[in-house]
């Protein structure tokens, strides 16, 4: 009988990992998108949760470009624009 490490992440339990990093990955940017998502909802009062809850995801996903984007180069942001929807 053979035993696996499995790790969980302690945002969403029902997701396993075989790697700690990635877990531990998976749940800073689910921290992310939780922040994001309370910011949009201040922000933007007629926004539903679920809406939010779904840009604050897309955009934690994207952290990376959006970082690039908001710090000097906005171009790369059009890379998002030629992925197909999920």
């Amino acid at each position: 009988m053979a035993v696996e490490i499995v790790y969980r992440s302690s945002r969403d339990p029902e997701r396993l990992f075989m790697d700690k990093a990635e877990a531990d990955r998976h749940d800073k940017m689910l921290e992310l998108a939780e922040l994001l998502s309370d910011v949009l909802r201040q922000a933007v009062p007629s926004i539903n949760e679920a809406q939010a809850e779904e840009a604050g995801i897309y955009m934690a996903r994207h952290r990376d470009l959006f970082a690039k984007a908001f710090k000097s180069s906005p171009d790369v942001l059009a890379t998002l624009l030629e992925e197909e929807p999920a």
